[in-house]
This record gives C-alpha cells, structure tokens and sequence, in this order.
C-alpha cells in the first residue's frame, strides 16, 4: 500500500504522529505481510515565517498571550513526545520557514529509497532538539550529507529554485484536501487519517483500510 502522509518539520505534531505512523506501518507490515510505502509532503503551517532566527519560545509567547501559556502548550506537547520516545527541547527551538527544507525533501525523495524519510527525521532533530536553524541553507545542506545525499548538489539545490513549483504544488493539494491538522495521512489516494494517534490505533486503521483496499481489488484468479 501506498501512503502520503502531509507534514511540516517546523510542526511537533508532525514530528510525533509521523514517528508513530511510520512504527505503526512497520509493524502491520510484519502481522501481514503487506509493505506500506511512506511518503512524505509538504504542508505549511506558517508559510510566511520569516528565517530570522527567532527562539520558538519567544514567538509562541507573544502568539499565544504570554509566557506561562506558551510553556504550558510547550509542556504538553513534550509530554506526548516523551511517550513516543522523541525529546523536544522548546527552549533553544528557533524560527524558521520549512519551504526550502521540502524543496530538500523532494528532492530526497528521488534520490533513494529512505533518503527522505532520514532527512525528514534529520530536521525534526536539528529544529525541536539541537536548536539548529533550518532555514539555513548551509544548515539543511548539512543535514543532507549526514543522511548520505551529495552536499554539493544539495549545495546547488538550494542556492536556486529547483522544486519550488513542486513544492507548492503539495501545498496546494493538501488545501484541496482541507487539511486542518497534521499528519494527514492519504493511503492509495482514497482513505485518509487526520491528526495525531497512537501507535495501536494507527495499526488498527491500516488494517480496517487493507481489508477494504482488498475488498475492492475483488477475488484473485
């Protein structure tokens, strides 16, 4: 089975409801055999964020009405990555615009198998726990060559406008879509799984949409 699942890597819940998606996947391709391919695409939740380098806590701070409601957010959203086994750390988080991370991403995406799902989990660790800035292209290109992609083709990549029009392209199609949080998980372009679940229960929907999915195939000769 086929499987887009929409996410931001500035977004936590992206972060924590993919880890768990992808571990649910894993584990329902054992119990049947069946392979998920997982695909990451773009959605943006604040395309406008300025690259400034801005800490994380600071603007939720002042887009959420104060310090004590942003820690108090900040504290749940921990708590649940806790549980998933992922470590946030909000207080050196900074601001960054995640355009040219997804044009880096598609760009993963054709060059390998697990290239972009390593990358992807390469910048969710650099912006939630190293404090790195992942709007910085000499950031991101770093990032590539860890996960094993040419650093300077990654490089080249960004210092132009190679899979801009792509990348929103997915944006689009996940505004078509309606998307309102994230994941959004779309399996064989037809079932769809929106928001954060817990691994179980992530198993127990891929294997409610296997069954239908062979359903429709029909009887095999």
């Amino acid at each position: 089975m086929k499987a887009l699942v929409f996410a931001d890597v500035t977004d936590p819940w992206s972060y924590i409801g993919a880890t768990r998606f992808e571990r649910a996947a894993a584990m329902f391709s054992i119990l049947t055999g069946e392979p998920v391919e997982l695909t990451f695409r773009a959605f943006q939740l604040d395309p406008d964020a300025p690259n400034d380098g801005r800490l994380l806590m600071d603007v939720n701070a002042d887009e959420l009405g104060g310090a004590d409601k942003a820690q108090l957010i900040n504290a749940q959203v921990t708590a649940a990555a806790r549980i998933t086994g992922i470590d946030l750390n909000f207080d050196e988080a900074v601001r960054a615009n995640s355009f040219d991370a997804w044009r880096l991403l598609t760009w993963a995406d054709e060059a390998g198998p697990g290239f972009q799902r390593d990358l992807a989990h390469q910048l969710w660790r650099a912006h939630f726990l190293e404090g790195s800035d992942i709007g910085d292209p000499f950031a991101l290109a770093t990032r590539a060559a860890l996960v094993g992609l040419d650093l300077e083709t990654a490089e080249a990549l960004l210092a132009s406008t190679e899979y801009a029009e792509e990348v929103r392209t997915q944006v689009a199609t996940g505004e078509a879509l309606g998307i309102t949080q994230l994941p959004y998980v779309v399996v064989e372009q037809q079932w769809t799984l929106s928001g954060i679940h817990s691994q179980n229960d992530y198993v127990q929907a891929l294997d409610q949409i296997y069954r239908e999915w062979k359903a429709a195939e029909g009887p095999e000769e």
